[in-house]
């Protein structure tokens, strides 16, 4: 327990740090302040957003762990449509919110035996890749495009969160050539059930091929790529649920930190921003996981796809010029 408070106050130091080394570059005139990111016409002090911003991002820590969906998913949608700060800013910090959750679970995961090393690495190769494709592309594109675009692709994730469905344990009659080629099964302990479930994958080629889009889009709008890793490895290549989460988890530390390099190179990751909502994120999910147990999925579910759907329309008729 000491050893938990003790992390939480380094955060908070460093945060206190960082903002106030942030407002002294403001002061002084320094042109690398991180006034940039802030639209024009905004009479709040250069510490009222970050303060703002932690508010809001411990609360989408909290809802996001309840609703079962990643910190950059709702992160990226709801703070560039409603909060005066560029996109591709907003962007950035996105990735790095999500890297943050990955890089946090990602070993525990793979020390578990959840998280499986095989069947990571060719996806996150492609991914990883690809990401850096669509981080370039975002960054060169025009941000009203880019918001037209994140909009549909929201609305698009709440179909999915709508329509689809989980399997504990897909039926795998037959491990496809390639995936045998590159030995991709294996054995993990289900702690629920006390039994050692066998799993192996199909249509790998297919699966691959997919995860260059997905890549793409999460380079490009800075939403991690968790709420599309899952039903992909799960529903497509058979992978089981619990495996399919785990290695999800895992790929994002990858895949995520390619893409924020370029943000970072550019100029476009500032820590005003970062900062504030990386600790807001982390500590709300910790509050979240805590009240994970008393509350019920479903009703949190509907809530988080209400959210998408507000979010992903402001973000379309913001990039559409109707409602600025």
């Amino acid at each position: 327990m000491t050893g938990k408070y003790v992390k939480i106050i380094s955060l908070v130091v460093l945060a206190l740090s960082v903002l106030v080394a942030t407002g002294i570059a403001l002061a002084s005139g320094d042109p690398s302040g991180a006034a940039a990111p802030v639209q024009s016409g905004s009479s709040l002090p250069w510490w009222a957003w970050p303060s703002i911003l932690f508010v809001v991002t411990f609360v989408l820590g909290i809802v996001a762990v309840l609703g079962g969906v990643g910190g950059g998913v709702l992160f990226v949608p709801i703070i560039g449509g409603f909060f005066p700060f560029h996109i591709d800013f907003v962007r950035g910090a996105g990735l790095l919110v999500a890297l943050a959750g990955a890089l946090a679970a990602g070993p525990g995961l793979l020390k578990k035996g959840m998280a499986d090393l095989r069947l990571a690495l060719p996806v996150a190769l492609i991914a990883s890749s690809c990401a850096i494709v669509g981080a370039m592309l975002g960054l060169a594109l025009p941000a009203n495009v880019i918001n037209i675009a994140l909009g549909g692709t929201i609305l698009g994730i709440v179909g999915i969160m709508i329509v689809a469905k989980k399997s504990e344990y897909p039926e795998v009659k037959q491990a496809d050539n390639l995936s045998t080629a590159l030995r991709i099964s294996g054995i993990y302990h289900e702690v629920s059930t006390g039994q050692d479930i066998n799993w192996k994958i199909h249509r790998t080629p297919q699966g691959l091929a997919t995860f260059i889009l997905i890549g793409v889009m999460a380079g490009m709008f800075g939403l991690g790529a968790g709420w599309a890793n899952v039903p992909v490895l799960n529903l497509m290549m058979g992978a089981p649920l619990k495996v399919s989460v785990a290695t999800s988890k895992f790929l994002l530390s990858i895949t995520d930190t390619s893409a924020a390099w370029i943000y970072v190179n550019n100029g476009a990751v500032l820590p005003m921003m970062v900062v504030p909502s990386i600790i807001g994120i982390m500590l709300g999910s910790i509050v979240g996981v805590k009240i994970l147990a008393t509350t019920k999925p479903a009703a949190i579910r509907y809530m988080v796809i209400g959210l998408l759907l507000f979010a992903g329309l402001r973000a379309l008729l913001k990039g559409l010029g109707i409602w600025n």
